[in-house]
């Protein structure tokens, strides 16, 4: 995987503070701790706003995670896309879904630590079903679901659990959305985990 600013040094400690610095002016808290875990596949949810890109870049500083995400491919343009890859982008093709399972799959297997965000969601906008790449993504690579979360009510943000797979995923869905229960959106409109289905 290539280098971004979660592995470069003094930066990312300068990262760090300057996170655990805003996110107190904001009035946020990060709670849990960063998984022992070497590999695991991180669902961020609820996604309803552009803040939740830049809050949770600065949860991730604060509990010193090496993350990598995926966002749409029209997000790294040239200039700009070697910025996004820097802050630990991979650029999604949303066209070629299987390959980029696969492809995740197979950078899990050829890295002894390894730690990508995968929002369940795929966008912004309102959503009435969850789009199952990360588990399959978990259940291909053999690793657990960390459930992270960003409730702007409480300004609360963190990883709540670690969520080991059964192989079941009509009953894994379940219990993983039931944890979402509760958290809110920066527009709480465009989502409500309790009505969620998936795909």
């Amino acid at each position: 995987m290539h280098h971004t600013i979660f592995d470069t040094p003094v930066i990312n400690t300068f990262m760090r503070w300057a996170s655990l610095l805003c996110l107190r002016l904001m009035g946020w808290t990060v709670e849990g701790n960063a998984p022992a875990a070497p590999k695991y596949v991180l669902i961020a949810a609820p996604h309803t706003s552009n803040w939740d890109f830049p809050v949770t870049l600065m949860v991730c500083f604060a509990l010193r995670l090496n993350v990598y995400w995926m966002g749409k491919a029209s997000l790294f343009p040239p200039v700009v896309g070697a910025v996004m890859r820097w802050l630990g982008g991979i650029p999604v093709n949303r066209e070629r879904s299987g390959n980029l399972v696969q492809g995740t799959v197979d950078a899990f297997q050829q890295n002894q630590r390894l730690t990508v965000i995968v929002p369940p969601e795929g966008t912004r906008g309102k959503v009435t079903h969850w789009k199952t790449g990360f588990y399959y993504i978990a259940q291909g690579a053999g690793v657990p679901i960390a459930l992270g979360y960003l409730d702007f009510k409480r300004k609360a943000g963190g990883i709540g659990r670690m969520f080991e797979l059964s192989g079941d995923i009509t009953a894994d869905m379940t219990q993983i959305q039931a944890f979402y229960e509760g958290i809110t959106g920066k527009n709480p409109k465009q989502f409500d985990a309790s009505k969620i289905q998936t795909k």
